[in-house]
């Protein structure tokens, strides 16, 4: 769990995980403020499980999964964000799940809010330069959230890093996650990455995670241009540097744009 300045909703991800069947939480704790460090610190006196290492800056997504993920000893890796919750038996059934399909295998849980309703992200389609075109002039075509839901884990090719079970060994083998995204784009980078070295990526819609979403005290601006940045970053890495100049005004487009409407 990678958390910089979430805010409340960050106590309640952690006791989901504690209350679960984990034998340990790694938190990268990327300078949360004061108050914050000392509950936690205060929490880990008391439970063993609970192990915090401090990066004292904000790193990024990808970078302090992969350094929470080398602290870690599990043979499974969790991936959760710091405002999800997991629910009761999580854990069992994602890792289980991984067993089934091969290796590197990527197996993502559905995300919901409060309501019970599934989000958007928990599944999703091939990010390509067609996919990509289509979502941001708003005419969908990347994400499968409003598909109906499959009664067992079904083959996808994109799921969520905001709660995302690999193996350490299908991890390593993939050498984690790619430290040039930032924020976002990098569980879609992960995902491509494991099916093209004949792995899978799964989608297990038995497991339903409570994800707050938008939690930290960054700017939603300044967060919007990590993702568009991320998604250049994507397509010059998997499309080359001809999708990546083509896309790269669409994106900065759609991120304008998103932002004059919100207010952002």
């Amino acid at each position: 769990m990678v958390s910089y300045r979430t805010g409340p909703v960050l106590f309640d991800a952690v006791a989901s995980v504690l209350a679960s069947e984990a034998d340990e939480l790694v938190l990268v704790d990327h300078d949360n403020p004061p108050e914050t460090r000392t509950r936690m610190d205060e929490l880990a006196a008391i439970e063993p499980r609970l192990k915090i290492v401090r990066t004292n800056e904000n790193l990024g997504f990808s970078k302090g999964c992969n350094i929470g993920a080398r602290a870690a000893s599990g043979a499974c890796l969790l991936f959760l964000n710091p405002d999800a919750v997991l629910p009761e038996g999580a854990i069992a059934r994602l890792a289980e799940t991984a067993t089934a399909f091969p290796e590197p295998v990527v197996v993502g849980a559905r995300l919901v809010d409060e309501e019970g309703v599934e989000q958007r992200g928990g599944r999703r389609g091939a990010l390509t330069f067609l996919s990509a075109s289509r979502s941001f002039a708003g005419l969908g075509g990347f994400d499968r959230s409003r598909e109906p839901l499959p009664g067992t884990a079904v083959e996808v090719p994109t799921v969520s890093g905001a709660a995302m079970l690999m193996t350490r060994a299908g991890f390593q083998a993939l050498g984690g996650f790619d430290e040039d995204y930032f924020l976002h784009v990098e569980d879609i980078d992960l995902c491509a990455r494991a099916r093209k070295a004949g792995g899978a990526v799964v989608f297990e819609p038995r497991v339903s995670v409570t994800h707050a979403g938008a939690t930290s005290e960054v700017s939603s601006a300044q967060v919007e241009r990590w993702k568009a940045e991320s998604f250049v970053t994507y397509f010059r890495k998997h499309g080359g540097p001809l999708q990546a100049a083509l896309i790269a005004p669409l994106v900065h487009g759609a991120v304008g744009l998103r932002r004059v409407l919100t207010g952002g």
